[in-house]
């Protein structure tokens, strides 16, 4: 067993431990309503959105985009010398 996974062991048996010690009721004010709902539930919800969250944020960024690259794809077969003879003459001015 790597590090990592001891790591992980530990920390979901703490949690087991912290959400079957908290089972009473709670009173909660949700947009005007107020309702009780049990520490357990809403610990356990709070530990499942927070790991999807972590695994959400955690995961391996995208290859970058590169425009250049992208634009050259795109225009390849088209001609690159499209200036007009009188925009050479004005660009080669100084």
């Amino acid at each position: 067993m790597s590090i990592k996974n001891i790591f992980v062991l530990v920390i979901v048996v703490l949690l087991t431990i912290f959400i079957i010690q908290n089972t009473d009721p709670v009173w909660f004010t949700i947009l005007f309503v107020k309702k009780s709902i049990s520490k357990v539930a809403v610990l356990t919800t709070v530990a499942v959105a927070a790991f999807i969250l972590g695994v959400l944020v955690g995961r391996p960024k995208n290859k970058k985009y590169n425009i250049g690259e992208h634009y050259d794809d795109l225009h390849a077969g088209e001609d690159k010398n499209t200036l007009s003879d009188e925009d050479r003459d004005y660009i080669s001015r100084d």
